[in-house]
């Protein structure tokens, strides 16, 4: 395995103040902690190759999970290891085969072209000029950069800046490619050029990747593989498919009517959950009503113009294991 995490516990004590101007003058005097969970135990393990959606709600306990994996924060307890190194213990080693992408930061100068922070990287992680060469040729290519490559950083649009930073992250050509947020505020175009581009790294060069994300689209099109963390622990590890059955079996049957009688479509065996004009949702188990009668019990009733058959999105299907894991 390149990637082994076995019992991760990390806690941090955090202050705690009184409301008010009152509060503020006490805090200044006693102040009060309290001692916040951020990882409860989790253990998991990647192979060489994987690439891996790590997803959970804010406070989940995702950032601390990739700090300590990136050797900036050292854990309470636990084992990492990370191409046999313990990342916190031999931090230099570890960074150069590491790629990071932070979509709310950059690595990258701010008033430098992008070719020269590049350039810098390369003195940084100390490539040799003739691999740098190859690699950054490459990585315009792949990337576009092109036309933006004289442009200072602050110039960039948020899109061509998320595309120099995937390529600032891999010019020393690391195994393990970690991305948090990489398509965040992103266009429609810019997002479809970074997901290919991941993908296209996984697949042809064999980077691991891990991915944490709250647009489920970058994980239903890229990860085979979802790690769910709340609270601190891992809530599900699998496939999408996987998860989809142990938080439900339900499907969604929408109808778009095409007449006035949408007010009344319904069936003893499914529940209409939205109702929006001529268009209807009705949610489904299919081994109570197989799909094609229950199609075949609302056409036989109502003028169809159109209709599809799908699974609940998956921000669904994460908020209901949520839901579940607090008793919800």
């Amino acid at each position: 395995m390149q990637i082994v995490v076995e019992d991760l516990v990390k806690t941090f004590r955090v202050a705690e103040r009184a409301r008010g101007m009152v509060g503020a003058v006490r805090g200044l005097v006693s102040r009060k902690h309290k001692v916040v969970d951020a990882l409860a135990g989790i253990s998991f393990s990647l192979a060489a190759g994987e690439l891996v959606g790590y997803i959970g709600a804010n406070g989940a306990g995702k950032s601390t999970t990739i700090k300590i994996l990136a050797g900036i924060l050292v854990p309470d307890r636990g084992k990492v290891v990370i191409a046999g190194r313990v990342p916190w213990q031999d931090r230099i080693a570890h960074v150069r085969g590491l790629g990071v992408v932070f979509g709310q930061r950059t690595q990258l100068w701010w008033d430098l072209p992008v070719v020269e922070s590049l350039d810098m990287l390369r003195h940084i992680y100390k490539v040799p000029q003739a691999q740098f060469v190859t690699s950054r040729d490459e990585l315009i290519e792949l990337l576009g950069l092109a036309p933006f490559l004289d442009t200072p950083v602050r110039q960039l649009s948020l899109g061509q800046r998320m595309r120099a930073d995937l390529a600032a992250s891999l010019v020393h050509a690391p195994a393990i490619l970690f991305l948090d947020e990489p398509t965040i505020g992103l266009d429609a175009v810019s997002k479809l050029a970074v997901r290919g581009f991941v993908k296209r790294l996984n697949r042809e060069r064999g980077v691991t990747v891990i991915l944490t994300t709250h647009d489920m689209d970058d994980i239903e099109v890229l990860c085979e593989r979802v790690i769910v963390i709340g609270d601190g622990k891992i809530l599900s590890d699998g496939t999408l498919g996987d998860l989809r059955k142990r938080v439900t079996r339900e499907r969604w049957l929408t109808v778009d009517v095409d007449d006035d009688s949408a007010a009344t479509v319904g069936d003893p065996d499914a529940t209409v959950i939205r109702r929006e004009g001529d268009r209807v949702c009705l949610a489904f188990d299919p081994e109570v009503v197989a799909p094609a009668e229950l199609i075949r019990r609302v056409t036989s009733k109502h003028s169809i113009r159109d209709l599809f058959v799908e699974n609940p999105p998956i921000e669904t299907i994460i908020a209901r294991l949520y839901s579940s894991s607090q008793g919800g």
